[in-house]
């Protein structure tokens, strides 16, 4: 396959750089390992730039070409990884394994950090572009918002990128190939938070009590009613309650129960609609019950959208890399990724770089393959180089 020669070359350092990263696992804002091992290799690299501390513990590279961009196109091109764990026990049994019980890298983010990486020593090393590519190493996208946050802290401010691309690896994707769409590919991600105030009693006399367990079914019986009765069929949406707690006597009725779940959109109109459904739900079986119930509705991250012209650009950056057949249009993730507020911000695409035959992403014996590395890394570089063409 037509990869980047000089990340073959690479592979050995990339792979032992994964899997230093892979041993040591860190939470979302806790990287500060991680992002001072990113920082140390971008400075052994030659960027112009590091910046370290964005967002909490993001790290930021500027490599600058051997030209000055000119004319009304792209000057700067931002690239983003991200570098959290998870707080889950591995169970690979590798010789790299986590060495912080409870904590492992279940989601790719050290090969992610780690092709990037990869990309910016090549980078730095030929600089065979016009224009200034920017190397984002976010923190806490686990539900961390850490994408936010280094927006917030001046990413766009400071740098000032046209457009802004991510990729994360897919198991079920075969190594080698690609997977993208233009339009929405992940889902917005809210959470909902329900507190039951009912009045407890004896089981034997449910007449003098109001029962928050029948209260919490009626409840997540009527909220799996919003997909199904209040969503265009020809739409996409996911309300699923996953924690129900209440009780803990099997002759006692409860005084209270806590609901939680989540739920997933592809549109902003589908999620204005679903959260007013659930709002209303709420409110009628408070009414029809009598019990009083408290709702926290929390937005989380918007839909990841692809921008047409940008989606179209990394597909045939990707055919370079991985050949015609390889790079295929796939359908929507009802998952989340905050890269979505970058592409709220500036123009760009979210790609899939496949992990293949592994676990699932978030399982304790997921492990990224280093057989993926070479097209990653292969594809950071094509796409700086063809963006930013000297």
């Amino acid at each position: 396959m037509p990869i980047v020669n000089r990340a073959a070359d690479l592979q050995p350092d990339i792979q032992a750089w994964r899997r230093d990263i892979h041993e040591h696992p860190e939470l979302g804002y806790e990287e500060k390992r991680t992002s001072a091992f990113v920082a140390e290799r971008l400075r052994e690299f030659g960027c112009d730039e590091v910046v370290t501390g964005l967002g909490g513990t993001g790290v930021v590279g500027v490599i600058k070409g051997r030209k000055a961009a000119k004319g009304s196109g792209v000057k700067t091109i931002g690239l983003r990884a991200d570098m959290d764990a998870l707080p889950i026990e591995e169970a690979t049994g590798l010789p790299y394994a986590s060495k912080t019980s409870g904590k492992m890298h279940a989601c790719g983010h050290d090969g992610h950090t780690a092709m990037l990486l990869g990309a910016a020593r090549y980078l730095a090393e030929t600089r065979n572009f016009a224009g200034d590519a920017v190397v984002i190493f976010q923190p806490a996208e686990e539900g961390g918002f850490g994408a936010a946050a280094m927006i917030k802290d001046g990413l766009f401010d400071r740098f000032p990128i046209d457009q802004v691309y991510g990729m994360h690896n897919g198991p079920g994707i075969p190594v080698g190939s690609f997977a993208i769409r233009p339009g929405p590919i992940m889902a917005s991600t809210d959470a909902v938070n329900i507190h039951i105030e009912g009045r407890g009693g004896h089981a034997a006399r449910p007449h003098l009590s109001i029962d928050s367990v029948m209260v919490g079914a009626q409840l997540v019986t009527a909220l799996q009613s919003i997909v199904s009765r209040s969503v265009d069929p020809l739409e996409s949406a996911v309300v699923s309650m996953c924690e129900f707690h209440a009780g803990n006597a099997r002759n006692v009725i409860p005084q209270t129960a806590e609901i939680r779940g989540t739920v997933r959109t592809l549109t902003a109109e589908v999620r204005t609609l679903v959260e007013k459904r659930v709002r209303e739900v709420v409110e009628g079986v408070a009414r029809m019950t009598g019990a009083k119930i408290d709702l926290e509705y929390l937005r989380g991250y918007p839909v990841v959208v692809n921008h047409a012209a940008e989606t179209d650009f990394a597909i045939k950056v990707a055919e370079e890399v991985a050949g015609n057949g390889n790079v295929t249009e796939m359908p929507p993730l009802m998952g989340g990724e905050d890269f979505a507020y970058m592409l709220e911000k500036r123009p760009g695409a979210f790609i899939f770089c496949g992990n293949g035959d592994s676990a699932g992403l978030h399982h304790p014996a997921y492990n990224f393959d280093d057989d993926a590395i070479v097209y990653g890394t292969s594809y950071w570089i094509k796409l700086v180089e063809n963006t930013l063409a000297a």
